[in-house]
């Protein structure tokens, strides 16, 4: 059997009543556009059981069928009980499910979660790590034809991985569609409605380009052509950005960092005084990452950072806590007071108040040290539209400048490079 049509149902009130914006359709849709298939429809339904309705009319024409939302505990989550219908077979536990949420839950498990171990008979689990509620996936007979059916749960946070990591494979896999060649790309600092008007102007007759919003990451694909065309426009793009906003593949920025220390057995120590932690979080969300993350410190008030750091009473009355000076100091403090080989430091003013005519909301500091390098430190100005969104860039920037330092790079070099606005 071909695979060439695809429609794409995704579930919620709160979508429906204008509470929270669709962000599947666009996602799945380019993806499934990329692969080479035709998508018919896209449907916003509420959570009242009506997707049942145009589920059987739709398995009449097309091919595959993927459904997003109504998998989770509630009365109203009826997705695996209409699916199960429309394939004619019964709601049965699925143990794979049942032990993976009974290793998160415990006995309280019982009672409405347990339905989230249900899947329709003969389908299979999509395992969810960032959820209570499996997926499944599953072929429904109509007439002659083995129509595929994909449900997912509804959260983007949820929804994303199972898709990339299970479902995308699986449908390219499947024959009758029109697979493009592609090339992969991760883009840091730069805006999504800025990376498509800079891919406008580098756009290349024959190639096609999209976009995908993650935490740290904004990941492009350029489709079509050839490989040589391809990377030809993504070098044009490399030069309007400048250096390290744009690498080959799928690479969050810390594990550009985590590469080049692992590559010399060496760790990194660090100090924050903007990201709360988030560094060090994201160093080591790894398992052993004690083989490159020393440890480090979260100084928000000048005290603590004169009494962990030595950082000088002076420079702080001088130059401010948000300065290349003690950004300097921080690192070099750091370094001194731990055993790893590296270190950095970040410092800045996440807002959305702190800012002055002379350091504005977005003033970040970065201070980088070695036991064989002399300390570097820069100062830029970042933008964002919320506090949260300001500390993961000024996290990106730190995983970035400390590979390019290890490296033995110039960074001040780098920074008046970019454009990342």
């Amino acid at each position: 059997m071909n695979y060439t049509r695809a429609a794409l149902f995704i579930i919620g009130t709160e979508l429906t009543r204008g509470v929270i914006s669709d962000r599947h359709g666009r996602l799945v849709s380019s993806q499934l556009t990329q692969l080479g298939y035709r998508v018919e429809r896209i449907i916003i339904l509420p959570d009242d059981g009506t997707v049942a309705n145009h589920l059987r009319e739709c398995v009449k024409t097309c091919d595959v069928v993927l459904v997003t939302g109504g998998l989770g505990p509630t009365s109203d989550d009826r997705t695996r009980s209409i699916v199960a219908d429309l394939a004619g077979v019964e709601l049965v536990r699925d143990p794979l499910a049942f032990e993976a949420l009974y290793q998160r839950m415990g006995e309280r498990i019982w009672g409405a979660n347990e339905q989230q171990t249900m899947i329709p008979e003969g389908f299979e689990v999509i395992p969810n790590p960032n959820g209570t509620a499996c997926g499944f996936r599953g072929f429904v007979r109509v007439d002659e034809r083995e129509v595929l059916v994909v449900a997912l749960p509804g959260p983007p946070r949820e929804m994303d991985p199972m898709f990339f990591n299970h479902v995308r494979p699986l449908l390219g896999e499947l024959s009758g569609h029109d697979d493009f060649e592609r090339s992969d790309y991760s883009t840091y600092l730069l805006a999504e409605s800025k990376l498509e008007e800079l891919c406008r102007s580098v756009a290349v007759e024959g190639l096609e380009w999209g976009t995908r919003f993650q935490e740290q990451t904004i990941s492009l694909y350029i489709a079509g052509g050839n490989r040589e065309k391809r990377t030809a426009m993504v070098e044009k793009l490399r030069s309007l950005v400048g250096p390290l906003l744009i690498v080959d593949g799928d690479v969050q920025p810390v594990e550009l960092l985590i590469r080049e220390l692992k590559e010399r057995g060496q760790s990194i120590a660090t100090a924050e005084s903007i990201t709360a932690g988030l560094v060090s979080k994201l160093l080591t969300d790894q398992s052993g990452s004690s083989a490159w993350y020393w440890g480090g410190v979260n100084v928000y008030a000048n005290e603590s950072k004169t009494r962990l750091l030595g950082v000088k009473e002076e420079t702080l009355s001088t130059f401010g806590a948000v300065s290349a000076e003690c950004a300097t100091e921080m690192a070099e403090g750091m370094l001194n007071q731990s055993s790893a080989e590296w270190a950095l430091s970040v410092t800045g003013i996440a807002g959305p108040g702190g800012g002055s005519e002379e350091k504005p909301v977005g003033t970040m500091c970065f201070g980088f040290a070695s036991r064989t390098r002399e300390t570097q430190s820069v100062q830029m100005l970042l933008s964002a539209y919320s506090r949260d969104i300001m500390r993961r860039r000024a996290a990106t920037v730190a995983f970035l400048l400390g590979t390019l330092y290890i490296q033995g790079g110039r960074l001040l070099d780098t920074v008046k490079k970019w454009q990342y606005s």
